[in-house]
């Protein structure tokens, strides 16, 4: 696990080596064992190490045979060693056992086809010197990060693991993008290929992109169809899956490291564990993280595997000081980030990375095999939707929304309001309804007046319903996976994680996001996934024999943190401090955000959420705006 930097220059002129280091020191904690820079006319490269794989030799950047190409490289590809073979067998010549070096000579065979060849996570840029041509890809489904820019003055094309390298050319001058903010609000992240600076982009997962001298060409090489195939049995694809998994575990133990697993007490954890206990040859390491606060704690379940494989196991119990994770959250996200269970997800990783510098986690299998609670719901509202005309919907249903009282205090299947509304909607906008924090008047109402106007009529609602274009013939449970899978996933859980690992130095890797499994998910028939209140049905029957009952039967609880607490003590000052800064006028409307700040402190409503949103974004605006901004946050934080 690395990161990397790079630029072709504009102009002709000859790359700026020193400028390239600081890009690459930015990300230090990325890749803290070597740096490694490549400059050729008009290219640089640059590359921060986190050795895990052929410790002695795999330094970057790397080079084919004549030294017309060179590559840097961040992830692991699972399946090197056979292309490896296979390309020596064709006459290319290693002078490594990396996995790194497989690509440039594998791009000599192949060129931008590359990518489909790859089992793995991955984000890499590969300079053709004797094209003058630049070759980015990033893996299929967005575990590896990548920005790119073509609108930073000196540099034809710049690209970066994290935007910070990316701040730190001389000639970003990238002005905030007001439909990133909207975005933000709506979803708790920037959806790709946004991001929050105006002319900078995420190079979309299973995207690669090839700057000529002509210009730029994005190219989709793979995308996850749904297509349910009728006529398998469920049996047979429960041990498709299962053949699958041991594969997709077996092949992620590489590692000349030591390695471990995140355990949470959870189906998909718990399942990792359990095969990882069947094939790495040894206790296996894991690592959970509990609560004092018993409602959220998940250690019974994690100790009912950690027993049963007889792990040698380390876990943490917390009471979050949140200001001691603030400042680091802020700091290593990079933009505005809502997904506060990326407060204990630091606090894992931080606690993994003491004993292990791998360690795999559960990730993916919800969006691939329908783990999560909004789907039932969404199923249940869609039958509802299909047993009532459309007249009857959009007017009575409608106004039956529109006067039903909110009551966030009671689980979501009964917040009838939030159901009536999905109900009267048609897929795209019900599930919108159902991801969305601020959205259409209440969005309006907390953007500042020059953010309205700037936005220009715009709404995160319009490029939300795009994504359901093409998906209308799927049933409803397979249209809200094949979009989490094009944003959700992306945009915040794999952030969330890689952030979080790698702001200290810790690999983590998602067996459950191999792309065979996926490819198998998507032939499932909806009810192999999804029956009534259960979920991740075949999934479950699949890796049954590796969970203890306990486990296979409980809902799933994920990483809760209880912030609605949180706003009315420890975060209480904070957000007064922060949220009302007089920069942060230029972005939003103070009168509203106090409306929803009292009305959560007086306990008449739950609007944790979207005060959360609100903390993130002015955070992120004073730690990233200015160096006056960032020592007030700081000495904020530090108050508390």
């Amino acid at each position: 696990m690395c990161g990397i930097a790079g630029y072709v220059s504009a102009d002709g002129a000859a790359p700026d080596a020193a400028l390239l280091r600081r890009m690459c020191d930015r990300i230090v904690h990325r890749g803290p064992d070597a740096y490694g820079s490549y400059t050729d006319g008009r290219c640089a490269l640059g590359h921060r190490r986190l050795s895990i794989i052929d410790v002695s030799g795999g330094a970057q950047p790397q080079a084919n045979e004549d030294g017309r190409l060179h590559v840097v490289f961040n992830g692991e590809i699972y399946n090197f060693g056979p292309l490896r073979d296979d390309l020596i067998r064709k006459g290319h010549r290693f002078t490594t056992h990396s996995d790194t070096e497989v690509l440039v000579h594998l791009y000599e065979e192949v060129g931008e086809r590359l990518p489909e060849y790859l089992n793995g996570m991955f984000a890499f840029a590969i300079w053709d010197r004797a094209k003058q041509e630049l070759f980015l890809a990033r893996d299929r489904f967005g575990k590896k990060p990548l920005y790119y820019s073509e609108r930073i003055a000196g540099a034809r094309v710049a690209f970066a693991s994290e935007l910070k390298a990316l701040t730190a050319m001389p000639g970003f001058d990238a002005p905030v993008d007001p439909r990133a903010v909207a975005d933000f609000l709506a979803f708790g992240y920037v959806p790709d290929p946004g991001t929050i600076y105006g002319g900078v982009r995420k190079l979309p997962p299973a995207h690669s992109l090839l700057a000529t001298r002509d210009g730029v060409r994005l190219r989709r090489y793979w995308e996850l169809r749904f297509a349910p195939d009728e006529k398998t049995t469920f049996e047979d694809k429960a041990a498709e899956i299962h053949e699958l998994a041991v594969d997709a575990v077996r092949s992620r133990l590489m590692s000349e490291v030591p390695l471990g697993a995140f355990l949470s007490g959870g189906v998909d954890s718990s399942a990792v564990v359990g095969l990882m206990s069947e094939h790495a040859g040894g206790r296996v390491k894991s690592f959970s993280i509990g609560f004092t606060n018993k409602a959220v704690d998940e250690l019974e379940y994690a100790r009912l595997v950690v027993e049963r494989y007889k792990t040698e196991h380390r876990e943490q119990v917390v009471t979050p000081s949140i200001q001691e994770m603030l400042g680091t959250l802020v700091e290593h996200y990079d933009e505005p980030f809502g997904d506060s269970s990326a407060i204990p997800t630091l606090y894992l990783c931080r606690m993994t990375r003491q004993y292990v510098t791998v360690a795999l986690s559960g990730d993916g299998a919800d969006e691939l095999f329908g783990g999560y609670d909004r789907y039932q719901l969404g199923v249940l509202e869609d039958r509802l939707r299909r047993a009532f005309p459309d007249w009857f919907r959009h007017s009575a249903i409608a106004a039956a929304a529109g006067v039903w009282p909110r009551t966030d205090f009671l689980p979501r299947p009964l917040r009838f309001k939030s159901m009536l509304t999905c109900v009267s909607q048609e897929v795209a906008d019900g599930y919108y309804t159902s991801v969305t924090a601020f959205r259409d008047g209440a969005l309006d109402a907390i953007l500042s007046p020059e953010l309205r106007r700037d936005l220009a009529g715009y709404s995160p609602r319009e490029p939300f319903r795009k994504h359901f274009h093409g998906l209308e013939h799927l049933p409803a449970l397979e249209q809200l996976q094949a979009v989490d899978i094009k944003t959700y996933l992306p945009g915040d859980i794999l952030v969330k994680m890689d952030r979080a690992s790698m702001a200290y130095s810790l690999e983590a890797r998602a067996p459950w996001l191999d792309y065979r499994l996926g490819e198998v998910a998507g032939s499932l028939p909806a009810s192999y996934k999804v029956r009534g209140a259960n979920g991740k049905l075949v999934f479950k029957k699949a890796l049954s024999r590796y969970l203890p009952e306990r486990t296979t039967n409980r809902r799933k609880q994920g990483f809760i943190v209880p912030m609605a607490e949180w706003m009315r003590t420890s975060l209480r000052p904070t957000f007064e401090s922060v949220v009302f800064r007089p920069a942060m006028s230029e972005l939003i409307d103070f009168g509203e955000a106090r409306r929803l700040w009292q009305q959560h402190q007086g306990g008449l409503l739950d609007n944790s959420t979207k005060l959360w949103y609100l903390l993130m974004l002015a955070c992120w605006r004073a730690h990233h705006g200015s160096p006056a901004g960032r020592a007030e946050l700081a000495e904020s934080l530090a108050a508390r």
